[in-house]
């Protein structure tokens, strides 16, 4: 059978919690940007095509 050691992360030297916020941070944002923006698309098209 195989044997299952535990897991050695050779880059990773501790857990970057900033960054994983800024990037949490961003991801979001870009979420509620991204939603407004079709929203907004959808609204246009509905008024200018119907």
């Amino acid at each position: 059978m195989a044997e299952h050691a535990t897991t050695e992360y050779a880059i990773a030297d501790g857990n970057d919690y900033a960054e994983h916020e800024g990037t949490y941070v961003l991801f979001t944002a870009l979420t509620k940007w991204g939603a407004i923006a079709v929203a907004v698309l959808l609204t246009l098209m509905w008024i200018f095509l119907l």
